[in-house]
């Protein structure tokens, strides 16, 4: 009697799943898309402009504490550019397993 009914079990619970593994077999691959780059705001673009002036200038008539101050202002204007430019950044594997999950949950 045990046997039979953990026969019935197991048929019960195979053809139960069969309809989902064959879905997952046949569902299409995630693909991903460049997005536009975003719009630079006002405050990036004068700090990129006051970096270009930086490389323009002739640092060799410049003493050494202006050009420490320089360097210093560099290193400022790159961390806000940097701060300015954080975004979300997903990986393509978890991409897949975002997909996965949605696959299994819907």
């Amino acid at each position: 009697m045990k046997k039979i009914a953990l026969l019935l079990i197991t048929a019960t619970l195979l053809l139960t799943f069969q309809p989902y593994q064959s879905n997952a077999a046949t569902a299409p691959t995630p693909t991903t898309s460049v997005a536009p780059k975003p719009v630079e705001s006002e405050k990036a673009k004068t700090l990129t402009l006051r970096l270009d002036e930086i490389n323009a200038m002739d640092k060799s008539t410049l003493s050494s504490s202006e050009k420490k101050s320089l360097r210093k202002e560099v290193r400022s204007i790159k961390k806000q550019l940097k701060e300015l430019g954080d975004g979300v950044y997903i990986s393509v594997g978890a991409v897949i397993i975002i997909v996965l999950l949605l696959i299994i949950l819907l």
